[in-house]
C-alpha cells in the first residue's frame, strides 16, 4: 500500500515510519525540512536495518509540495501539530491548525487518498466519545478544542478516514513525558498545582504505534476512537512513579491553585522547554482526560503495556543518546 507520512521527525511519527515500513508498505514522508526527517529516522536506523524513504519538501498551510506528496496515496497519516513559537509561524494555534487541516484535506480529496489517519488529543468528558457537531464545552482548552476543529475537518472531507485521540504518550521523545522527567530531575521539591489530581490514561509510545499502524487498514472507518494505557492515574500519581523508577527521593508539596500562565512558565524553565509548548498542555488540565471507553485496543488488535513498563522502557531508550541526571 502506497502510505505517506506527515510528521516524520516527531515523537510519534519516527517511530511509525519503520513500524509501516515493516509491514511491507510502499512510503513517503512530508517535512517542511527534509533534512530534519532524516535525521529522526536516522536514530531509528541506528537500531533497525530500515530503507530510506522519499522525504518530500512541503507545507500543510502553504500547500507547497502536496499534490505532489499525495500523487498515488491510498492511506496518509497526519501527525501535524502547529505549536511553534508565534515568532516562527504567523496566526494564532487555532487558526494555523485549521488553515493547514483544510489545505491538506483539500489536496487528500484532489489525489483520491482513500483514508486519512489522524492523531488527535483526549477531550474532557462530555466532549468526548461520538464525534461531536457542536462546539467543544468550557472544560476543552485551546490547544484540545484545536484538535477537535482539525479532526472534524480531516474526516468529514475523507469520509473513510480515523481518528484516534490520546493524552500523554510515555516515549523517551515525548515532549510531554520529558517534560515530567526534567522537572523530577531538576526539582528537589514537587510543588504540584492543583490539576496534579486530575487523571488520565497515559499510553506506551510502542502502544500508540501498534494502532496508528494498525488503522490503515482496520474495519474502523469513519470514526473517532479514544486510545489509552491500561491505568488511570492522576498527574500527581504520574509524577511521583516517574520519581520512583528513576530512583529518585522527591517531597511533594501540594498547591491548592493552578495559576497556569505563571506555573507553565516556572515549568519551562526548570525544564528547558519552550513555554510555547508547555502553556497550550497545561492549559489543557482542566479535568480528567479519560477514553470515553476501551474498545480502540480490542478493535486494534494491540496488546497494552502497564505505565511502569512504558517508563522504564522510555527511560531505557532515554539514556541511549542522553544522561539522565537523577539516575
Amino acid at each position: 500500500m502506497r502510505i505517506l507520512v506527515t510528521g516524520a521527525s516527531g515523537s510519534v511519527g519516527s517511530l511509525l515510519v519503520p513500524r509501516l515500513l515493516a509491514d511491507g508498505h510502499d512510503l513517503s514522508a512530508l517535512g517542511r525540512d527534509p533534512a530534519r526527517v532524516h535525521e529522526a529516522l536516522s536514530q531509528q536506523r541506528m537500531h533497525q536495518d530500515l530503507p530510506e524513504i522519499e522525504v518530500v519538501r512541503g507545507d500543510a498551510i502553504s500547500g507547497e509540495g502536496l499534490a505532489r506528496a499525495l500523487a498515488g496515496v491510498e492511506v496518509a497519516y497526519y501527525l501535524i501539530h502547529s505549536m511553534e513559537r508565534a515568532s516562527l509561524v504567523s496566526g494564532p494555534l487555532l487558526e494555523r491548525e485549521q488553515v493547514a487541516a483544510h489545505t491538506f484535506a483539500t489536496a487528500a480529496v484532489r489525489a483520491d487518498v482513500r483514508r486519512i489517519v489522524f492523531l488527535g488529543g483526549l477531550l474532557p468528558r462530555g466532549s468526548a466519545g461520538a464525534r461531536p457537531k457542536r462546539a467543544a464545552t468550557d472544560a476543552t482548552s485551546r490547544h484540545l478544542a484545536s484538535r477537535e476543529a482539525v479532526e472534524r475537518t480531516l474526516l468529514d472531507a475523507v469520509p473513510d478516514s480515523v481518528a484516534l485521540r490520546a493524552s500523554i504518550v510515555i516515549g523517551a521523545r515525548s515532549r510531554s513525558f520529558r517534560l515530567l522527567v526534567h522537572l523530577v530531575e531538576r526539582m528537589p521539591v514537587l510543588a504540584l498545582p492543583a490539576w496534579r489530581r486530575f487523571r488520565s490514561q497515559p499510553i506506551d509510545a510502542r502502544d500508540i504505534t501498534e494502532m496508528l499502524a494498525a488503522a490503515a487498514t482496520a474495519a474502523v472507518a469513519h470514526r473517532s476512537l479514544d486510545v489509552g494505557g491500561p491505568d488511570v492515574l492522576s498527574y500527581g500519581e504520574m509524577i511521583s512513579r516517574i520519581a520512583e523508577l528513576m530512583l529518585v527521593r522527591r517531597p511533594t508539596l501540594g498547591l491548592r491553585v493552578s495559576v497556569t500562565p505563571v506555573t507553565a512558565r516556572v515549568a519551562a524553565a526548570i525544564s528547558g522547554e519552550d513555554p510555547a509548548l508547555v502553556l497550550p498542555l497545561m492549559e489543557s488540565l482542566r479535568g480528567d482526560l479519560l477514553p470515553a471507553d476501551d474498545r480502540a485496543a480490542m478493535l486494534l488488535n494491540v496488546n497494552l503495556h502497564s505505565f511502569d513498563a512504558a517508563v522504564e522502557h522510555a527511560l531505557s531508550e532515554w539514556e541511549e543518546f542522553e544522561p539522565l541526571a537523577a539516575r
